[in-house]
């Protein structure tokens, strides 16, 4: 983690609108290393796609982030560093990210964005795992924390 604390010195980090948090996602974008991991945690609404989407800009990722709700992983091999971007929200157990290769992309050099990383904390992420913890503290303001694994 080549210099996220100078980023996060005065954790938390204020942003003030979601073009603040993209800001935010590009600065750390060039401060990142092959194969960490980011558990991203968050409500709803709390910025955590926002921020993935400033972080894959700034990796010069062409594909833009959208949430992997859905498709439960996204991936994005066209930036400066290999990315896939989880999304654990819909996800029942651990089981059904070891079915879609959790092992394999943990193996892969890739940097791991992980939403919703919470949920299966203790059952699948790694111990240095990095986590950024966002939070609503009004309307169009959030926080984000950098709390180390």
């Amino acid at each position: 983690m080549k210099n996220l604390q100078k980023i996060f010195k005065n954790s938390p980090v204020v942003v003030i609108s979601e073009s603040e948090m993209v800001a935010l996602g590009r600065s750390m974008a060039a401060e990142l290393e092959p194969g960490q991991v980011f558990g991203l945690v968050g409500d709803l609404g709390a910025g955590k796609t926002h921020l993935v989407q400033g972080i894959l800009e700034g990796l010069g990722a062409g594909n833009p982030a959208a949430s992997p709700t859905f498709s439960l992983v996204h991936e994005h091999d066209d930036g400066a560093l290999p990315v896939a971007h989880f999304d654990f929200y819909r996800m029942k157990s651990p089981q059904e990210a070891i079915g879609i290769g959790w092992d394999e992309y943990l193996e892969s050099g890739r940097i791991l964005l992980v939403e919703w990383a919470d949920r299966f904390e203790g059952a699948l992420m790694p111990a240095d795992t990095r986590w950024l913890v966002l939070r609503h503290t009004g309307e169009t303001t959030r926080t984000v924390t950098l709390v180390e694994g």
